[in-house]
This record gives C-alpha cells, sequence and structure tokens, in this order.
C-alpha cells in the first residue's frame, strides 16, 4: 500500500516537476495596445524570421501574433492574442511562449491552460512543428492515460505484483495548430483558403 502511495504522489507531482525550471513565466501578461493593426506595423518593422507573423488557429477562432522575445533560457518567441470572439480574453495577452529546438522545424511550445480572472496560468508543454513553407505551425496537446490495475487473487505473488500501472495508447489525432495570416501575401487572407476577386 506505501508503494501505491508513492506512485500515486509521483504521477501527482509530475506536471509541477515539468514545469519547474522551464523559464516560463507562471502566470501571462497583458501588453497593453497591441491588437491586428498594431502587431502588424510592430512586425512590419523587424526584419522577420520565419515563425514570426500573424497566425489564425482554427480551433478556438482567435487570432495571434507571435514574436521575438528575449526571456529566460532558451525561449525566443512569445504569442499574444489578437482577436478572439472569447470577450473575456484581453488582445494583448500573452498566451504562450515558443523555444527553439536543435531540429529547425521542431519547437518547444508552452500554452497557459487555465484562468486566473483576467490572466492565464499552468503553462503546458508540448511539441510544436513549423512546416517547409512557414505556413503552418502544428502541435500535439499532451495526452496522460494510465490505468491501474489491482490483482488481489493473485497467482505466484512474487512473480505478479498485487498493483501494476500500465500506459494506455490513444488513437491518433490529427494535431491542432496555427496557419498563418501575415507577412505572406500580405492580405491578411488565412492560407489555403480561396480569394476570390
Amino acid at each position: 500500500m506505501k508503494r501505491l502511495a508513492l506512485i500515486l504522489l509521483a504521477f501527482a507531482l509530475l506536471p509541477l516537476v515539468a514545469e519547474a525550471g522551464n523559464g516560463v513565466p507562471k502566470k501571462s501578461v497583458i501588453l497593453d495596445g497591441l491588437d491586428l493593426d498594431s502587431m502588424r506595423v510592430r512586425l512590419d518593422e523587424t526584419d522577420m524570421q520565419p515563425l514570426e507573423g500573424i497566425w489564425y488557429y482554427p480551433n478556438e477562432e482567435m487570432t495571434v501574433g507571435i514574436e521575438r522575445y528575449r526571456g529566460k533560457r532558451n525561449i525566443g518567441y512569445r504569442i499574444i492574442l489578437l482577436d478572439s470572439p472569447d470577450i473575456n480574453l484581453v488582445p494583448g495577452t500573452v498566451i504562450g511562449y515558443i523555444a527553439a529546438s536543435a531540429v529547425d522545424s521542431k519547437y518547444q511550445l508552452w500554452l497557459y491552460s487555465q484562468r486566473d480572472k483576467v490572466t492565464l496560468k499552468k503553462p503546458l508543454e508540448c511539441v510544436a512543428t513549423l512546416n517547409r513553407e512557414a505556413t503552418t505551425f502544428t502541435f500535439d496537446p499532451p495526452r496522460w492515460k494510465v490505468k491501474v490495475r489491482f490483482n488481489i487473487a493473485r497467482f505466484l505473488p512474487t512473480l505478479f505484483r498485487g498493483v501494476s500501472i500500465v500506459p494506455e495508447k490513444t488513437g491518433e489525432t490529427l494535431p491542432v495548430g496555427f496557419r498563418k495570416m501575415y507577412p505572406e501575401g500580405g492580405t491578411s487572407t488565412p492560407f489555403n483558403r480561396i480569394r476570390y476577386l
């Protein structure tokens, strides 16, 4: 029983250990005066990297800006909310951070997962991929699924333990992500969408 308690405690502390030391602020900040137009001007005044720009997140119907950020450790970009149908979210809210990896197209991505009044908190980490054309930025959110089995009437107790933890694979799902709207084409039209003239 003591062993089961230690195992459950380890799983409970796992998200806290993953969050510690990554350099991502525990709570988001709100940057005043940032919207679509001001973000476009801000980006035009820099020598943009492929990841920088204005992106559309179709799953949440929100528009975000990604810009360079000089943060702690390896964090090189931040994600800023520019427009959302959710009126409780303030434009200019930093919703996440991005860090480069050893692979050019792969990044560490942290997105805040909970609200605290007007700010966001609890950044969760996942791996994101920027496609070759820098038009899509996809990520697969972390999923944790563990089964704990109790075998009270066990056979050969020294060989087969009474408690076992079995990871369970979930079915394949489509990754979620962002589609670039700006600067490519400069029309503010999301990519892969037909423009009628």
